[in-house]
């Protein structure tokens, strides 16, 4: 049988992209028809991944994190830890940037980096027979960042590009406002990409230094999905992670509760409509209520086309075009949030129905036909938005570690979410709800008129 190969240089990349993404469903697809089988391998060394075992294609996903994230980044240098994700497939060792991606282009394997609020992401696809040459790069890229003058300069002039595109964009500045309003001096009141000032400002040691205070072994989870087993990957886990430090040196973080109680007017008189957002008590993931807060969030806001927010705001009245609740679970604060956007002339009328849809749910709670349809919704749909492909497999296996879920969460969590009953659903409506909440409203002038 004749081997796999493939064209090499930037043919190679149009080629691998092209194949990821129409095999991505058949990689996954027999996965999802059986119980996923999620082992856990350890290296030599200690570096722990969670391993989805898959032979039917000769590709390999990989996706990473480290604990940390912009929340690290000294005051006065906020954007740090972005400018550092941007860099570590911009030379390393003895390859400076174009060999770098030439390489990576010849062997056909995709990777990139990111830095969120509360981790540092990682991520390599590649074809398995070029495991060893793409791994290899990915370990260079790691232990041997290079931060020639030129790549710092050129991504620290594409993070100011984007800064200074967005100066003017209002719902830039009310998201600045939002998050200074809930958060005051917190890490999460900042920006990720931080400001004009504070990137100007981080010089090339101080690169360095992030990355050795956030690149640690006991910080970091791995999943990996396809083409590769136990044994193997438990040496390429030495070879990629095992030349990191032990131990991260990350600066504590304080738990923050977002400041509720607040109407927070931004005034934009040139907007035709106003963005409205809410802000009330969130749920730690570890919460016994988490599952019943789950489900009500679903019924309140958080279920697109049959939620309540949806039918009251959107169907029956025409308010908006969409509205929405979610659960947000960061690392050191929670909130349940809405948002919608709605005419100037009634906004004051589309914030007194969130208000009262959030009052009804707590007084009165949920019908069984509501509980029941949301349930076998969130059940349903948990494959099609989690394991649709390796790549999202891999992205929700990492996910779990970073939260501390075990490795049969995936398969028990059916049976949480259709253990809730309609007497816990409305137990946790009635204590986040009877929080007064923070409400912002972006746009001209008077959305607040009758609520004052």
């Amino acid at each position: 049988m004749p081997r796999f190969r493939i064209p090499s240089g930037e043919a190679a990349r149009r080629f691998v992209t092209a194949l990821f993404a129409a095999l991505a469903f058949v990689v996954a697809a027999p996965l999802l028809a059986r119980a996923m089988d999620i082992r856990e391998v350890v290296s030599p060394k200690g570096v722990k991944a969670w391993l989805v075992e898959d032979h039917g294609l000769p590709i390999i996903t990989l996706r990473f994190a480290f604990r940390g994230g912009s929340t690290q980044d000294p005051a006065g240098k906020e954007g740090l830890a972005k400018l550092m994700a941007g860099l570590f497939d911009e030379g390393a060792g003895d390859l400076d940037s174009d060999a770098f991606q030439i390489k990576m282009d010849s062997i056909g394997a995709e990777m990139s980096f990111d830095a969120g609020r509360d981790a540092l992401y990682g991520n390599l696809r590649l074809l398995s027979e070029s495991r060893e040459e793409a791994l290899g790069l990915l370990a260079l890229a790691l232990d041997k960042t290079r931060y020639d003058e030129k790549p710092v300069e050129r991504i620290r002039a594409q993070l100011l590009a984007g800064i200074e595109a967005s100066a003017n964009d209002p719902e830039t500045k009310a998201g600045d406002v939002w998050r200074a309003a809930l958060y005051a001096d917190h890490p999460y009141a900042r920006r990720d990409d931080g400001t004009a000032d504070s990137l100007k400002a981080i010089a090339i040691d101080d690169l360095r230094a992030a990355k050795a205070r956030l690149l640690g072994r006991d910080n970091l989870v791995v999943a990996v999905v396809g083409d590769i087993d136990e044994a193997t990957l438990a040496v390429e886990l030495d070879r990629v992670f095992g030349g990191l430090p032990e131990r991260a040196g990350l600066a504590p973080v304080t738990e923050i509760e977002p400041k509720l109680d607040q109407r927070i007017p931004v005034v934009e008189a040139s907007l035709p409509q106003t963005t409205l957002q809410f802000a009330w008590p969130g749920v730690d993931r570890d919460a016994p209520e988490f599952f019943a807060a789950y489900v009500m969030n679903h019924i309140y806001g958080g279920g697109t086309f049959s939620s309540r927010l949806y039918m009251e705001v959107r169907e029956k009245r025409g308010l908006a075009y969409g509205v929405g609740s979610g659960l947000v679970d960061q690392d050191w604060s929670k909130m349940l949030f809405v948002q919608t956007a709605t005419r100037a002339d009634r906004a004051a009328e589309t914030i007194a129905i969130v208000l009262e849809e959030a009052a009804k749910i707590a007084r009165d709670g949920v019908t069984a036909a509501e509980l029941k349809a949301a349930k076998a919704n969130i059940i349903g749909s948990y494959a099609i938005n989690n394991l649709s492909s390796s790549k999202a497999i891999a992205r929700t296996l990492a996910d779990l570690q970073l939260i501390g879920l075990p490795r049969d969460y995936i398969d028990k969590r059916a049976a949480f979410i259709d253990a809730v009953t309609a007497d816990e659903v409305k137990a946790v409506a009635a204590k986040l709800f009877s929080a007064r909440p923070a409400i912002m409203a972006l746009g001209p002038d008077g959305a607040f008129a009758e609520l004052k």
